[in-house]
């Protein structure tokens, strides 16, 4: 028996709108409360790009972002605390190759698993690490800092952000590369770590450079190399390593935003199109161009795949260098 032609019409409209919705990001859905977890201390690189990207999207989205800092074992214990929350939207992550990439070949029995455990959101950006020194250290560049390092190993230190903070292994990457040796002096969290290099209590401090420009451009830290392949437009007058005689030297740091595993395919692309957005407004783009950060908008499948490549990679670094946890 045929339908009447009205029928038809409704019907098919009210299936259309169905499929229409269903296909798109689901405002409904959204919490209107988020919490971005910060797997560190306050003051350090993670910190700061995390506090800029929450603050755009609580504008943009007409919501309220709280970032929880949660640090300890290089990330592991916020990390882990964030792997166990419900896959609802209301709970994220600032990741960092650090949490998703390092940690794996650190902690035997790490509370998470950086592939399995999240669902990735979008990478937010690459950071170069930057080689510093304070002002009253005699080498007045890479070449010098290599030279006095060689003529006495073992002398020198190196602060970093805890043991097998990104920072520690970028410096056990270094010292494999150029042959130098150099104590690790590990402490809780970048900022304090940047506080005893300013104040000549240890030489040199190689980590991301939004915990230092600001001591960069205040005189305070002599840079001496930045990890990247190419120079930073934040910083344009001071070389990469590759460029100083280690060609092939790349150590950028990165960071995007995860969530539990398991968070609908509808809010990752709602979380992924606005995170995107952000990086694209002009408040984040020069907060983090002043930060020497640089955006990398993409999809959750790229950076997925940058998560899975990462892990191998400094796996070899860390066995080398014999990196193990506090």
């Amino acid at each position: 028996m045929a339908l009447p032609t009205s029928l038809i019409s409704r019907r098919q409209l009210v299936l259309a709108t169905a499929a229409s919705l269903a296909s798109l990001p689901t405002w409904a859905q959204a919490p209107k409360t988020v919490k971005l977890v910060v797997p560190f201390p306050p003051g350090g690189s993670t910190d700061i790009l995390a506090r800029a990207i929450g603050a755009r999207l609580a504008t943009q989205m007409g919501i309220t972002v709280v970032i929880e800092n949660k640090g300890g074992a290089a990330g592991s214990v916020g990390a882990g605390e964030v792997a166990r929350m419900a896959p609802d939207g209301a709970t994220l992550m600032m990741g960092h190759i650090g949490t998703l990439a390092i940690n794996p070949s650190i902690y035997p029995k790490l509370p998470y698993d950086p592939v399995k455990s999240f669902a990735p959101l979008a990478l937010v950006a690459r950071v170069p690490n930057v080689l510093v020194v304070n002002e009253k250290f005699p080498a007045t560049d890479f070449k010098g800092f290599i030279a006095k390092a060689k003529a006495e190993p073992g002398r020198l230190n190196y602060a970093s952000g805890g043991n097998g903070s990104a920072a520690h292994i970028t410096f056990e990457y270094l010292k494999q590369q150029t042959g130098i040796f150099m104590p690790h002096i590990p402490y809780r969290g970048a900022a304090p770590a940047v506080s005893d290099v300013l104040g000549g209590q240890v030489e040199a401090i190689f980590t991301g450079s939004p915990a230092l420009i600001a001591h960069i451009r205040g005189g305070k830290l002599r840079p001496l190399a930045v990890s990247s392949p190419k120079r930073m437009p934040a910083l344009p007058d001071v070389p990469t390593v590759a460029e100083s005689g280690y060609p092939g030297f790349d150590a950028d740091q990165w960071y995007g935003i995860v969530a539990p595993a398991g968070l609908p395919a509808p809010l990752v692309a709602l979380y992924n199109s606005e995170i995107n957005k952000a990086l694209a407004s002009p408040e984040v783009a020069r907060a983090l161009a002043i930060e020497g950060a640089e955006p990398t908008p993409t999809t959750p499948q790229a950076f997925a795949q940058l998560i899975a490549s990462e892990i191998p990679r400094w796996g070899q670094v860390i066995k080398r260098g014999n990196v193990k946890a506090d």
